[in-house]
């Protein structure tokens, strides 16, 4: 694991580039995905469902975990990643396809999102220390939320989902490849 992160940290700074602004590059591409993720399974789902409710809940909060990237992306003068094209797209397939199999699998898929997420919520946290306070706080404050959408899908059926170890490893080794790629790109 600490092998991994070295060399994503590595990779990240090729061009000279510091780890705060890879870091705020990936957060505001998974909050997009994340978004997105969200959209598609409302889409499929609309109200009808508890879980719609939970999803509705959850979209709101990462609206507000995006709107807060974004802006330090503008005041940071960060460059955002280049595959916001692809993650709008994969993010909203993901979502319509979990849906289409059902609230259970809609839940799955924030199950495995968000185990990646808190892992990696925390790998930041440790690597900045206390050198740039606003974002740590801001990470904790939304990983705390991130632990928050985990537990609730546990809670509203996540493991009963289809194929669930299937879906769950599928979705969180699509995260890795997503962190990583969106940390350079």
């Amino acid at each position: 694991m600490a092998e991994r992160k070295k060399l994503n940290d590595i990779s990240a700074r090729h061009d000279g580039e510091s780890a705060t602004a890879s870091m705020i590059r990936v957060n505001q591409a998974g909050e997009y995905g994340a978004k997105r993720i969200y959209a598609g399974q409302l889409a499929i789902m609309g109200d009808r469902t508890d879980a719609s409710r939970s999803i509705s809940h959850m979209a709101e909060q990462e609206e507000r975990h995006l709107a807060a990237f974004d802006k330090l992306i503008a005041e940071r003068a960060v460059r955002p990643t280049a595959l916001q094209p692809v993650w709008n797209v994969a993010g909203f397939a993901l979502g319509a396809v979990t849906a289409a199999l059902g609230p259970e699998a809609a839940m799955a898929c924030t199950v495995a999102v968000e185990t990646e997420i808190d892992e990696h919520y925390s790998e930041q946290l440790e690597e900045l220390g206390g050198s740039d306070p606003e974002l740590s706080d801001m990470i904790a404050d939304f990983q705390a939320e991130e632990q928050e959408h985990k537990e609730t899908a546990l809670a509203e059926g996540a493991e009963r989902a289809p194929a669930y170890p299937l879906l769950s490893t599928a979705i969180r080794l699509g995260c890795r490849a997503a962190i990583s790629l969106s940390k350079r790109v």
